[in-house]
């Protein structure tokens, strides 16, 4: 069962999902649960299944006291790294509540000071605390929901299944194909770093 990190304030969880992704977004959740919020099957995302992720996300939202989703894109992926688009997305779902935020928590080993308001970091923490799993399961469910549609402007790469993954076919459609608009350039897209076209 995961629990809060807090008993006395309502602490506010964040993650992100698409990190290590060839394509598309990286995407950030940030959310603020009421203290007597419970749910059995809620997890880290990576643990669950798309069907039980998708049925959390309306669940999730419902129970929210408020929650953030944010997305930074390839080109700003390719400026500013990877980790800093991270962190910055983090910071923009944040930035959407209303009401005060306290105190952050944040899945993993890596942030940057968010106003004045004092951070924790935690190595797995998707898998720890109630807030930073909802604010996976977010993420991830906002992300693969965007992958979907622009799917369908470029369907060769099948990024509906793959959500921009390095996974062998997406590898050889990039060979194929070369890249879009939508990968980001900064990052390897094939081992042997073939030349690659720009698909318009």
């Amino acid at each position: 069962m995961l629990k809060r990190y807090f008993k006395f304030f309502d602490e506010v969880g964040t993650d992100e999902a698409g990190r290590g992704c060839l394509a598309g977004p990286v995407t950030a959740a940030a959310i603020k649960l009421p203290r007597g919020f419970k749910n059995d099957i809620l997890n880290d995302s990576k643990q669950l299944s798309e069907n039980k992720r998708n049925l959390l996300r309306p669940l999730i939202e419902d129970s929210a006291i408020e929650f953030g989703v944010a997305h930074v894109y390839p080109k700003e992926i390719d400026e500013i790294n990877i980790l800093n688009a991270s962190i910055l997305a983090m910071h923009k779902s944040i930035a959407q509540f209303k009401s005060e935020t306290k105190f952050i928590i944040v899945d993993g080993n890596r942030f940057k000071p968010y106003k004045e308001v004092p951070h924790q970091c935690i190595i797995k923490g998707d898998a720890k605390y109630l807030n930073i799993a909802a604010a996976s399961v977010l993420a991830k469910t906002y992300r693969d929901a965007y992958m979907e549609r622009i799917h369908l402007e470029f369907p060769m790469y099948n990024w509906k299944k793959n959500k921009g993954y390095p996974t062998k076919e997406h590898r050889e459609a990039i060979k194929e194909f070369g890249i879009t608009k939508y990968h980001r350039k900064s990052f390897r897209m094939l081992p042997e770093q073939l030349q690659l076209k720009l698909t318009n």
